[in-house]
């Protein structure tokens, strides 16, 4: 059930876009987003890059806020992957301090709202300001059993997947014998053991590639890309996304 009355959530929508239109019991459990755009965003702006990715910090508060209220259980922002450390050294400084004083600005919202925060990647390369602004973030929201927002930063899926590989290698090499290699079994090593695979992901800024990102647990999901930017994505952008996942039939390979 909608956490808001619908119109609430959607009390302005753009003519053709009716929100009661959304099935509230086929709301996907799972929503992943690949938020791509901000430095075309601030190019087409004369910006710089950094300018972007401060202007899509609104376009993310709209997208929780939506996800939240329309009974999506988990919401995964791809917000820094590790192929990201190669942009130039002021961007990636200026992201991470972006992260710090965003999610310490914003937790006590998520936390009135019962929004639960988890991470998912390597958190050890992250200057200490932003980790520790991530694991504040997670202290105070672990007990809330509303949304839980999952933050990838320093993910990367392909190390995901060494990862899981690394820890059942661990386990061979204590015990002294190759463990039962189940899917249940890789899949307990993974970043995302105790979170459902993601129904839909959304891709914004008209790209078509998954980017790294959750390879393992996209087999079954379904795709809505959009040549919105990022920072222009807000609730309206994200009911498309709903309303077009409850178009599809989901067969997983059957008939």
């Amino acid at each position: 059930m909608f956490a808001k009355p619908i119109q609430d959530i959607y009390p302005n929508p753009p003519a053709g876009l009716d929100p009661h239109e959304l099935d509230e019991a086929r709301v996907p459990k799972h929503v992943a987003v690949i938020m791509d755009g901000n430095g075309r965003w601030a190019k087409k702006r004369a910006l710089n890059r950094l300018r972007g990715h401060k202007a899509g910090i609104e376009a993310v508060r709209e997208t929780i806020r939506a996800a939240s209220d329309s009974g999506v259980r988990f919401l995964t922002i791809y917000s820094f992957s590790t192929e990201n450390w190669k942009r130039p050294d002021e961007e990636v400084e200026g992201l991470m301090e972006l992260f710090a004083k965003t999610m310490l600005a914003e937790v006590d919202g998520l936390h009135e709202e019962h929004v639960r925060v988890k991470t998912i990647g390597d958190m050890s390369r992250l200057p200490a300001d932003t980790r520790e602004a991530f694991e504040e973030a997670w202290e105070k929201t672990r007990n809330n059993d509303g949304m839980t927002l999952v933050v990838a930063v320093n993910y990367g899926s392909r190390q995901e997947i060494l990862h899981a590989v690394e820890r059942i290698a661990s386990q061979a090499a204590s015990d002294g014998a190759v463990p039962a290699i189940t899917e249940e079994a890789f899949e307990r090593g993974l970043y995302t053991a105790d979170i459902p695979d993601p129904e839909l992901l959304i891709r914004t800024s008209g790209e078509m590639r998954v980017s790294n990102f959750l390879l393992w647990q996209l087999a079954y999901t379904e795709f809505y890309c959009t040549d919105v930017l990022w920072p222009d994505f807000d609730r309206y952008e994200f009911l498309r996304a709903l309303l077009s996942y409850q178009q599809r039939d989901r067969r997983f390979g059957a008939v």
